[in-house]
């Protein structure tokens, strides 16, 4: 039986234009054979997260660069869980001052890209979180 494609959701939260970063994420993961799935820009939690359900993911990744994350990333996980998407592992890209990264953790992110990280990395954290129990 082939094994399941990891399915990742990612979105551009808030009203943060850029989406360059977001796109290369995009593309590195898809060339690690990852099903991506990219909202566009402009997304609202509410957005995000029914995106999550119908598309059925393992993953969010958040590309935020415009200093929302304190908001959005709280807002998004209480939404997933009362949606029962409490499994899905979250992750932010961006620019997230460190005294911010410990209470987006607490709140359920999984782990904080900052500028510089390598695809690699990224791919290798999400492979590691995924992981099908043999």
């Amino acid at each position: 039986m082939p094994e399941k494609k990891i399915r990742v959701l990612i979105a551009k939260p808030g009203l943060d234009g850029h989406d360059r970063g977001a796109k290369v994420i995009a593309r590195a993961l898809r060339d690690a054979g990852m099903e991506v799935i990219y909202t566009g820009l402009r997304q609202t939690p509410e957005m995000i997260a029914s995106a999550a359900v119908q598309e059925d993911v393992d993953v969010i990744g958040l590309s935020i660069l415009s200093g929302a994350h304190n908001t959005i990333c709280p807002q998004l996980m209480k939404l997933l869980k009362e949606k029962g998407m409490d499994d899905v592992t979250v992750l932010v890209g961006g620019i997230i001052p460190e005294t911010d990264i410990a209470p987006l953790k607490a709140a359920g992110i999984a782990q904080i890209f900052l500028p510089g990280t390598s695809t690699q990395d990224i791919v290798d954290f999400i492979h590691q979180r995924t992981a099908q129990p043999s």
